[in-house]
């Protein structure tokens, strides 16, 4: 008889070869029920800070901590046996060194088991990239908007609007790529620079809210799902209303309860007889 085999996770590795061939698909996933779900189909799960925003309610992601990062990797690590799995770097946890970078993401690839790490910015982390792909830890790279920055930046702003944008934005793509990111996360871009970045870059392009040419596309769970309800981008589409249906759910629940509706025999233990 014979034993079928186990088809092994994707790798980053195999993600960047992925340029050019078929799109890759990317979610968020924070917890391991949600990764089990999304597992199946998708190509890379991001265990991103965003989690700070639709987990904990925070205006921004610069209040989350390493030690979050680290317990949703687990988590999410715990629910996966196909994608490749990626986790953040939270903001100050690798802007000020290469060395301060090199041990955060090796706390993260050996207390999560993940498979790499995404940091944002563009030239001014491109020494640091490099010296982390060639101590052997794989980033996911990001450019464009970058949420962490959103205090000096103004607030969340598509760009690439004016030519000193989209020059910095070239120069950054280029300086990532050549630093060994193994892809590139593209956000808030508007569409003609994103897909010429898409061209040019040989490693992929993951877009949010950038160009559909991009080699991927990721969106945050909780926005597709219709779960985080403060705020939908522009870029967002909404493939279910989950959110409503927990209200109405905890709704139907409420008034079974207060009526004395629930719990009924069906759903009450008894003496054996």
């Amino acid at each position: 008889m014979s034993v079928q085999k186990k088809e092994r996770r994707l790798t980053p590795a195999r993600i960047s070869a992925m340029k050019g061939k078929q799109p890759i698909v990317c979610l968020t996933a924070y917890t391991t029920p949600v990764a089990r779900i999304l597992d199946e189909h998708c190509d890379l799960l991001l265990v991103g800070d965003s989690l700070g925003m639709v987990l904990y309610g925070m205006e921004t992601t610069v209040g989350v901590t390493l030690d979050m990062m680290i317990a949703h990797g687990r988590a999410v690590m715990r629910g996966v046996s196909r994608s490749c799995v990626i986790v953040d770097l939270p903001f100050g946890t690798y802007q000020e060194s290469k060395e301060q970078a090199f041990r955060s993401a090796v706390q993260i690839l050996q207390q999560t088991g993940c498979d790499g790490v995404k940091l944002e910015g563009g030239e001014e982390m491109a020494e640091t990239i490099a010296f982390l792909v060639q101590r052997g830890v794989p980033v996911c790279a990001h450019v464009g908007l970058m949420p962490q920055q959103v205090h000096t930046a103004g607030g969340y702003r598509s760009v690439g609007h004016s030519d000193s944008e989209t020059a910095k934005i070239r120069r950054d793509t280029r300086a990532v790529g050549g630093a060994g990111a193994f892809a590139v996360v593209v956000e808030g871009t508007v569409e003609p620079l994103a897909r010429e970045l898409t061209d040019t870059l040989p490693v992929p392009t993951i877009g949010i809210g950038a160009s559909p040419a991009c080699d991927g596309q990721v969106l945050v769970s909780d926005d597709m799902l219709g779960l985080f309800n403060d705020f939908t981008p522009r870029f967002v589409k909404r493939y279910a209303e989950i959110g409503s249906l927990m209200a109405e759910a905890a709704k139907t629940y409420a008034d079974e309860v207060r009526t004395r509706a629930f719990p009924s025999a069906e759903h009450t233990f008894r003496l054996r007889s």
